[in-house]
């Protein structure tokens, strides 16, 4: 039954969003394909907009996160809201950028704002490696389903490579009016999904009423409620939760899949709507913290410790079959939808901003084909690091804001500075990944800054020398910039 359930709900998501795309004119080229023919109105624009939010990392990671550390899991509820406040100024910009100059991609900005090809392809790779360790996320989840769904007699390896299949058939045909569709079906169901569970969880539990099952974890953990929750030489501290989630909101909208997304709304009106509305999703990072609690109480042991594992784990001890079923289908879909628009992000990004400047003849259709093929080696790497070694959603999430972080100034910089340079930004660029990747900056910034995020840092330290770099050589006046 949980199989059966489990392939309806995705078989039947996919039909739809199929069906949905085939509505509208066939993607000829990759602008069609990846911005949606920039048509997208307020309710396709919020249900996709959130499907990137609401994902694996919201649902499994930080229940996982509730589960094993408590009171930090709180990052979830502060970095949505700081993300929508910093979107509703920056996402009409680069929103208005998109049409003016028609860009497709976040390293067609860089390259048509500081004027300057090259820094489009440095951009690109930087953002297709963000984006292959977000998309990390998506499989790692996956793969847990599966192994859920057909047995743990599947192999790790076996769940990851159907996992990726599955993706890549998920998105390949239909670009990403397919993901909004599903998105849309994802967002209804989970939310109902999870409010039903938390409805349940106190009979599951012990406990009288869901805040009963706050208390009691109080009772039973003391500090869990409080920052640095309950493993205090972890770092987690009341530092560590305003510098990560201020990294995160400042790249939220920086990372490629979420910056192209911008491009895809149809009017201005829609992004400003979408972000005052946005924050309205935090609110059920209570729901989800209250399912991780709720996993501890009942003294849930995934496999192997696994934190990534705890609600499944939990849903999969204490629900009837058909509610596991349900559930796992539309955690598949919190998988598949953010994972097939991280997919198509990368694919446009190499056959656009990497491929295309080597080979300027090459026709849509050609350059369609191979953002398509592209993403099967995306993929495939995904898997390989996925493979590599365990490690929490939420750090993988914050291992790929802190990456995509480098090019965070280069944005900002674009929309408030004008003197800002292609040099300048590449400066940047390179320290601050020197700053994030070196183990001498990492053991530097523990002994100087303890507990800080150290994406924040490096990010701090790009902007400096960003900054440093073109007041010292400003660029040429055959150089300048294009206005944002």
């Amino acid at each position: 039954m949980i199989l059966a359930l489990t392939l309806a709900v995705v078989l039947g998501t996919m039909a739809g969003a199929l069906l949905s795309a085939r509505r509208h004119a066939k993607a000829k080229t990759l602008a069609d394909w990846a911005v949606g023919g920039r048509r997208f109105g307020v309710l396709v624009f919020w249900f996709l907009n959130a499907g990137e939010i609401y994902t694996t990392f919201a649902v499994l990671g930080i229940s996982g996160f509730a589960w094993a550390h408590g009171a930090p899991a709180y990052l979830a509820l502060t970095s949505v809201s700081l993300s929508a406040t910093i979107g509703y100024w920056l996402m009409p910009n680069i929103w208005n950028a998109g049409r003016r100059f028609a860009l497709v991609t976040q390293a067609d900005f860089f390259a048509s704002h500081y004027n300057a090809t090259w820094l489009g392809v440095v951009v690109g790779i930087a953002g297709i490696a963000a984006l292959v360790v977000y998309v990390q996320i998506q499989i790692v989840a996956l793969s847990l389903i599966v192994r859920l769904t057909l047995g743990p007699e599947v192999s790790t390896i076996a769940a990851a490579l159907i996992a990726a299949v599955v993706m890549l058939a998920f998105v390949y045909f239909a670009g990403l009016r397919s993901a909004a569709f599903a998105a849309g079906v994802k967002d209804v169901l989970m939310v109902v999904i999870v409010i039903c569970l938390c409805i349940t969880v106190a009979s599951k539990v012990g406990a009288t009423s869901m805040l009963d099952v706050y208390r009691l974890a109080q009772d039973q953990y003391p500090g869990i409620g409080r920052l640095p929750g309950l493993q205090p030489e972890a770092g987690l501290s009341t530092i560590w939760l305003m510098t990560a989630a201020l990294n995160v909101a400042l790249g939220n909208w920086i990372l490629p899949h979420l910056f192209q997304l911008c491009f895809s709304a149809g009017t201005e009106a829609t992004i400003r709507r979408n972000a005052i509305w946005q924050p309205l999703y935090s609110l059920s990072y209570f729901f989800i913290i209250l399912l991780g609690l709720a996993a501890l109480l009942a003294g849930t042991q995934p496999e192997g410790g696994d934190t990534n594992a705890v609600l499944l784990q939990f849903v999969s001890d204490r629900y009837p079959p058909w509610a596991i079923g349900i559930f796992a289908g539309t955690a598949c879909l919190l998988a598949l939808v953010p994972g097939s628009v991280l997919l198509l992000t990368a694919g446009s990004i190499f056959s656009r901003n990497i491929l295309l400047p080597m080979m300027p003849s090459l026709s849509d259709r050609a350059s369609l084909l191979a953002s398509r093929l592209s993403m099967i080696v995306f993929a495939a790497i995904a898997v390989w690091l996925t493979l590599g070694g365990s490690r929490s959603l939420v750090e993988i999430g914050l291992s790929a804001y802190a990456a995509i972080g480098m090019l965070a100034p280069g944005v900002y910089f674009a929309f408030l500075w004008p003197r800002a340079h292609a040099w300048g930004v590449l400066a940047g660029i390179v320290v601050g990944y020197a700053a994030l990747l070196l183990p001498q900056a990492q053991t530097l910034w523990s002994t100087l800054l303890p507990d800080w995020d150290h994406g924040l840092v490096a990010m701090a330290i790009n902007a400096v020398v960003t900054a440093a770099v073109c007041l010292a050589w400003p660029r040429p006046t055959a150089l300048a910039a294009q206005p944002a």
